[in-house]
């Protein structure tokens, strides 16, 4: 009777524990990555440290709904989200950050969930996985910009659609959650939430008849409540500064469709994701064939109709940055998995098709599950392929050995640091040869597909790690940090006001964060008081007729004292 009593109480808590294990697997994976530091922070700029200024600038003015003298251009989401931060954790980078890091957790989780209704349990955490490697999204989860918070806002509507189809019941729940996370997107980033809303019309559109969403009264109910904020912060801003509010908005809409920045062309986003997210981008395509050649009943227009509407608005959209496109490296992850899920089985049946090939006619009558089943041309085997793509990142990884090797021999410290990632990656990517050529020339039977999986992800995993460990995903501006914390200038910053001398640039934004006590900002030299302290681009310095000295120079800007002319006389 005893022995029942443990056996039904060891079963209750493994099920009760079984369903959690895919998200606790995640979220280890996941916050590992967004924790390791090399112990030292500093801003990127522009974008990040212009966030976090003026959410300082809104904490320490008190005021968080019109701080600026003239109408601000940007909806105000961000800027809270980061000033709650700073009001909860202080003013640092840590906390400028926080925001993104937990919308980057959450949208992995998401993708999970969202995963699991289009493609089952297993490809669902591979895709996760694959999401928190892609590098700009770790790097983007890592920084204090409203992208990774929209992208999240993003997938809950998704989300939100799908439990609305799977439970009827339940509809008008999730169809207000849905149109809830559209209006607060407009609050986080904008204008720019319009894009991925477009992206998802096929899929709202096409598939009407089936799921009704479109007339469903609470999806418009809800995006109304999520607009709210951003209507009363525009009202208040309208009696504020006038009706030139809203015309801030749009003016800057219109100034990014006005031209194309950097020399971005309309091939940009071809070769800018492939690289971005290598080496996923190319798993990807397998993925979009298999779902191509054998479509997802009823999700098709989500698995691939959004990310090729959104691909197509990004391409047409005049101004092209690397961060417009974040919003497709989850469906990136989506169908990577299932390209490597694909590829997985051709790990998995390469003997048999060998044998096969040989004129031993064996049938494998074992019925495969949907997600497995899909199959490119039959000139192109998949055991093939999967020995192919082994081998050839076997041979990738030779050559970052040797570029590191060569790098650290011949490369200053900042390259070091890059060489240190390829050195890792390179030893990474020989574990896939390593398991291919064990299993099937040593026959290490035990050497399942899950090993050769793990031998896609933990490369990556690795080389991610190390880039968080150097700085390189962190420490974005050592030298300024350096700088400041110099102790003669440390005293100076933290005792005076520090004036402003037409400084600009991306130097200028980031001194705005870390001086803590702002003086003027002025044009010229002269409108400054005696003995006062400023920061002046060095290039301006011939334009100074007062007396001063120098206390210090960081990129090309000066910090500079200014002196009492009677107390030179005497």
């Amino acid at each position: 009777m005893l022995y029942k009593v443990q056996f039904i109480y060891r079963n209750r808590v493994f099920t009760e524990i079984l369903p959690g294990l895919p998200y606790i697997s995640l979220l280890f994976w996941t916050l590992t990555l967004l924790l390791f530091n090399s112990g030292q922070d500093s801003l990127m700029a522009h974008d990040e440290g212009l966030y976090a200024w003026r959410s300082r600038f809104m904490v320490e003015s008190g005021d968080w709904i019109h701080p600026w003298s003239t109408p601000h251009h940007k909806t105000p989401g961000p800027y809270w989200l980061i000033a709650s931060a700073y009001t909860l954790f202080g003013i640092n980078e840590t906390s400028v950050r926080l925001p993104s890091a937990i919308a980057g957790i959450l949208c992995v989780l998401l993708l999970y969930e969202i995963g699991r209704i289009l493609l089952g349990k297993k490809v669902a955490w591979l895709a996760a996985a694959i999401l928190s490697v892609e590098f700009l999204w770790l790097q983007y989860s890592r920084l204090g910009t409203p992208d990774v918070p929209m992208i999240f806002l993003v997938l809950l509507a998704i989300w939100s659609f799908l439990k609305a189809e799977l439970h009827p019941q339940s509809r008008f729940v999730w169809s207000f959650l849905a149109g809830l996370s559209f209006g607060l997107g407009f609050l986080v980033r904008s204008f720019m939430i319009v894009l991925p809303i477009v992206a998802l019309l096929p899929y709202l559109i096409w598939e009407h008849r089936r799921h009704r969403h479109l007339t469903n009264p609470m999806l418009y109910l809800g995006f109304v409540v999520g607009l709210i904020p951003t209507c009363i912060w525009l009202w208040l801003n309208f009696q504020y500064y006038g009706k030139n509010s809203f015309a801030e908005l749009i003016n800057f809409v219109l100034n990014l469709s006005s031209g194309e920045r950097n020399n971005n062309g309309l091939e940009f986003y071809f070769w800018n994701l492939p690289v971005r997210a290598f080496p996923w981008f190319f798993v990807s395509l397998l993925g979009l064939g298999v779902v191509l050649r054998r479509p997802l009943p009823r999700y098709h227009l989500i698995l691939i109709g959004f990310p090729l509407t959104l691909f197509v608005e990004l391409t047409l959209f005049p101004t092209r940055l690397p961060h417009y496109s974040l919003a497709l490296y989850p469906f990136i992850a989506l169908l990577a998995a299932v390209g490597l899920n694909w590829l997985g089985r051709g790990y998995t049946n390469f003997r048999l098709v060998m044998e096969t090939n040989k004129g031993t006619r064996r049938q494998n009558t074992q019925r495969i599950p949907y997600s497995l089943t899909p199959s490119l041309p039959s000139s192109l085997p998949p055991s093939s392929l999967a020995r192919n793509f082994t081998y050839a990142f076997g041979g990738l990884g030779v050559i970052l050995l040797i570029a590191s090797v060569v790098a650290f021999s011949v490369g200053d410290a900042e390259v070091r640091k890059y060489a240190e990632m390829g050195l890792v990656s390179g030893i990474g990517w020989l574990i896939l040869p390593i398991i291919w050529i064990a299993r099937y020339h040593y026959s290490q039977k035990f050497l399942t597909v899950r090993y050769w999986i793990a031998g896609w992800l933990i490369p990556a995993w690795l080389t991610l790690a190390v880039a968080g460990g150097t700085g390189i995903l962190c420490d974005y501006n050592p030298e300024i940090k350096a700088f400041i914390h110099q102790p003669e200038i440390a005293r100076i910053l933290s005792s005076s006001p520090i004036n402003f001398v037409q400084t600009g640039g991306k130097t200028g934004v980031l001194l705005n964060f870390y001086t803590p006590h702002h003086g003027q900002k002025v044009q010229q030299v002269s409108e400054l008081p005696a003995a006062s302290y400023a920061w002046i681009p060095t290039k301006k310095m011939t334009l100074v007729s007062q007396p001063y000295r120098v206390l210090g120079t960081v990129q090309k800007v000066n910090l500079i004292q200014l002196l009492n002319k009677d107390k030179l006389k005497s």
